[in-house]
């Protein structure tokens, strides 16, 4: 599905930001004087700019800098119209094309990656410069002190309408950006979870704006965990906000952690522990589909529904590989115990703890006797019984290690004395 971001309407200057012009109007023939000085002090403001904001020395030294130049044309000649209507207008009027410009001025400074510092230091400058540059001309067409000073008060009310203009632009550009690279960021996710194909996960990450890492670990939580790890991890974490397939729980959420090996796994674990998160293994960034799988068999093995404990698969290993085919897992207990069926059950319970414990300490008595918490001789009586039952099947190889799976996976039970 693809994600097209819409482009934020144009608000319109609030109020607040509009320059009071009720005791300002200036006569016909001064306007036309300082008509006549704004292509000279536009061409002195952006001068200026280049010589005392070196992030805009190079932007207005190509072909852009004679659109530049004409927008600060075009700026000065509103901001005299402004001054030239006195009361008998809307302020915002005259301005509206400049605070349109100025709006998207600090639009194109998002979409750059740049930051409002150069953009505010500039429209100081270019402030500064016009003042003195209008201010000059405004004093040899003797015009009163009263009326420059109201003057004065305009040009920089101007300044500042335009620099809130670009402001806004600028913060919503980032507001839009950063949705849409949300969004794409959650379809990347939810195609490399579902196993897509390499182009397509390619051209996604690319859409999304996303430096593929050399790996991926998957981690499912519960989705009220998910905004408070990211914070903690790698900022090229995906976060998957949709329901992953599989996952039947509508609160679970999926993690994609970047480079997660080594030292980095632990701190994850560390990070993750009291969360109730699973955890998956490292696997390459287009084949992580394969850590969530892993991730999705494990679910068996918390403790509890809603449990707050965190597993490590990676301490799973030969849970999951009995787990994976439970049929086969069960033919193979009952032909390997096949030798307890004729034994009552609760004595069977007994044999079977034994011989479990005796295959897990290699036959040593006294460490089974430890772990059973029964006396030695105890353990010399009901291995005799199993050998019995069993005969030479006890010295085989290839049964004792059918044996040791047929018995890996049985829940710890108390005790049988």
């Amino acid at each position: 599905m693809s994600v097209t971001p819409r482009a934020p309407r144009t608000p319109r200057t609030p109020p607040s930001a509009v320059p009071a012009v009720t005791s300002l109007a200036l006569e016909q023939d001064v306007f036309e004087r300082l008509r006549g000085v704004v292509p000279r002090v536009a061409a002195e403001a952006v001068e200026t700019i280049m010589r005392e904001v070196p992030s805009y020395a190079r932007p207005f030294s190509d072909a852009m800098g004679a659109r530049i130049r004409t927008a600060v044309e075009l700026a000065l000649v509103n901001f005299l119209e402004l001054a030239r209507v006195g009361s008998g207008t809307d302020p915002a009027e005259p301005i509206a094309p400049s605070t349109a410009a100025a709006y998207e001025l600090g639009r194109g400074e998002a979409r750059s990656g740049r930051s409002m510092d150069a953009l505010q230091a500039a429209y100081r400058v270019g402030a500064r410069v016009c003042w003195r540059g209008l201010s000059r001309e405004a004093v040899a067409t003797g015009v009163p002190a009263a009326t420059l000073g109201a003057f004065a008060e305009l040009v920089f009310a101007y300044i500042d309408a335009l620099s809130s203009a670009s402001i806004s632009g600028h913060a919503d550009e980032l507001a839009t950006a950063g949705r849409a690279r949300e969004r794409y960021r959650d379809r990347l996710a939810a195609l490399l979870v579902g196993g897509g194909e390499e182009a397509d996960l390619v051209a996604a990450a690319r859409r999304a704006d996303w430096h593929p890492p050399r790996s991926l670990t998957a981690v499912l939580l519960p989705e009220g965990q998910l905004r408070a790890v990211l914070g903690l991890l790698d900022a090229r974490t995906l976060a998957m906000s949709t329901e992953p397939a599989g996952v039947d729980d509508e609160d679970a959420g999926v993690l994609l952690v970047p480079d997660a090996t080594g030292r980095d796994r632990e701190r994850l674990v560390r990070q993750l522990e009291g969360r109730g998160a699973i955890i998956g293994p490292e696997r390459p960034w287009l084949q992580v589909h394969r850590s969530f799988q892993r991730v999705l068999r494990a679910r068996e093995f918390l403790p509890q529904p809603n449990s707050r404990g965190t597993l490590d698969t990676d301490d799973l290993l030969a849970e999951l590989l009995l787990s994976a085919d439970p049929e086969a897992l069960a033919d193979l207990r009952a032909r390997a115990l096949a030798p307890l069926a004729s034994v009552r059950p609760t004595v069977r319970l007994r044999l079977e703890e034994t011989l479990r414990s005796w295959l897990l300490h290699h036959g040593r008595r006294e460490l089974i006797a430890a772990h059973l918490f029964v006396h030695p001789q105890t353990v010399r009586y009901r291995m005799a019984q199993l050998r019995e039952l069993f005969g030479d099947r006890l010295d085989d190889p290839e049964e004792v290690l059918r044996l040791t799976m047929a018995l890996a996976l049985q829940p710890t039970r108390p005790p049988t004395p």
